[in-house]
Parts: structure tokens; sequence; C-alpha cells
């Protein structure tokens, strides 16, 4: 029996345009608390751009930051940051690779560089709204989560499989595609933030439901009890998922939800 649903956002949950069906959305909820679901957001991205989209409903839980950060409106229930040497030794490699535009991503917000396009910084601050620009990175003073990257889509792959060889025993990258890479700490995605939470609320893996789209989504979709990939998903993400829903422009995640608590497995 699923006890615990947990979401994608970007290319998942959300459309194009950052927007959900919140009416419909309402109601499905409504629907999740009578029979005792607990709603989860697992994505890349910070906790305080995921709460934004969720504020009519504080009992939601984030597994934000691909795993590395956990925690609901009121309380942390886990925070896992790089150790600062290891921090040390994954920037210059990073900043070794000129196509790359470098967000460090830490408990208390992210950062830029000033030297960084003012235009992909926009783009950078709707994902992370808590954000400053600092001169180096070496000024930060925070525990780091992870670190997001940009790169031209186009060499996406061939830079996940650089990072994947010169990163080996210090993080892994992971990609939603389009550009878009992560390098997380060895051992935390959000399989493992949502084995972590479900230990905490009592609920197996067995007992979750997920939804995604990328290649950050693929332990997810893989490990939970009825994984579920978007129509618009990465060929890799539908052959481990257990089914399939419509694109997220056409809402699959609430369309699959709406059926699944008519007869709920």
């Amino acid at each position: 029996m699923i006890k615990l649903i947990a979401t994608d956002m970007d290319g998942t949950f959300l459309r194009h345009d950052m927007t959900y069906d919140e009416t419909r959305f309402a109601a499905l909820h409504a629907q999740l608390q009578q029979q005792g679901i607990r709603w989860v957001v697992a994505s890349g991205n910070q906790y305080y751009q995921l709460k934004s989209f969720f504020e009519k409903y504080p009992d939601t839980i984030y597994v934000a930051e691909n795993g590395a950060y956990i925690r609901d409106l009121n309380q942390t229930y886990a925070a896992h940051t790089f150790n600062p040497a290891v921090v040390a030794q994954i920037l210059p490699k990073l900043q070794a690779i000129p196509e790359l535009q470098i967000t460090v991503c830490g408990l208390r917000r992210a950062y830029v560089l000033t030297t960084e396009d003012p235009v992909h910084v926009a783009d950078v601050n709707r994902y992370y709204p808590e954000l400053a620009a600092v001169a180096s990175f070496d000024q930060i003073d925070d525990q780091i989560l992870k670190f997001a990257i940009t790169c031209p889509v186009d060499q996406t792959d061939a830079i996940v499989a650089q990072l994947r060889d010169a990163l080996i025993g210090l993080a892994v990258p992971t990609s939603s595609g389009h550009g878009d890479i992560d390098v997380i700490q060895l051992g935390t995605h959000k399989a493992a933030g949502l084995h972590e939470l479900g230990d905490i609320l009592g609920i197996s893996l067995t007992e979750m439901c997920a939804f995604g789209d990328g290649g950050n989504d693929l332990e997810m979709l893989r490990e939970v009890g009825l994984g579920v990939a978007m129509q618009n998903a990465q060929p890799a993400v539908k052959a481990v998922a257990d089914d399939q829903t419509t694109d997220n422009e056409n809402q699959g995640v609430l369309n699959f939800m709406a059926d699944f608590l008519v007869d709920p497995q």
C-alpha cells in the first residue's frame, strides 16, 4: 500500500512556465490527507524555492538539493554537507573546465561569482532565490550541499563523463539533461533522501510512489515501490519506471494521482 507520494518538480510536476493546476491539486491534496498519504517534493532545487510552490500546504516535506537537505517548514530532518577539504579539491576541477558556469549550493544560500553573466545569474535566481554573489568561492562561509553547473546543452553528456572521471572518490555528477548538471555527495541522491525520510516516518521505499523525468530521478524511480516516468522523460528514466503518465505540460502527475487515489494500490 502506498503511504507516500514524492515528485520531482522541473519537467515533472511543473509546466514549462513553472506553474501547476492549483485548483486541481488542492482537491487531490485533500484526498491525500483523507487517505493518510504523505506529500513530498524531491528536487535538485533549493528548499527556499520549492516551498514557495506549496505555501498553502504546511504538511509538505522537501527532499531538496537532490536529497542532501530534508526538511519541512518547522524542522530539519537531515542536512548532508561536503567536508570543506573535499570542497577545496572539487572547485579547482570544476573551474578548470571553461564551459562551466558554477553555482555553489550552501545550507543558507547559493553562491555565484561576481564575474558571472548577469543573464545567467537571473536564471539561477529563479531556482535559488537565496543567492549571493562573491568575488571568489574561497569567501564562502557556509556548509556546502552540492554544486549546480550549467554547460552547453550539446556537451552535457560529455561533460558528465569528464566529471565522473575527474571526481572519483570525491563526488558524483548527475544530470537532468538540457545543460544542467549537479555534482552531489557520494551516496547522496533522491532515493537515499527518501529512504532516510522513510526511516523517520516509518514508511519503507516499497510503500512510496515517485514521479520523475531526468537522470537525477533514476535511483528514486528504480527503488520506490511505484516509480512513474513522465511521457517527456529521458529514455533511461522510462526504462527503470514501473509505469508512465502524460507529460508535464499536460499535468501528468496530477492525472496519475487522480486515477490512483480512486483506487490506491
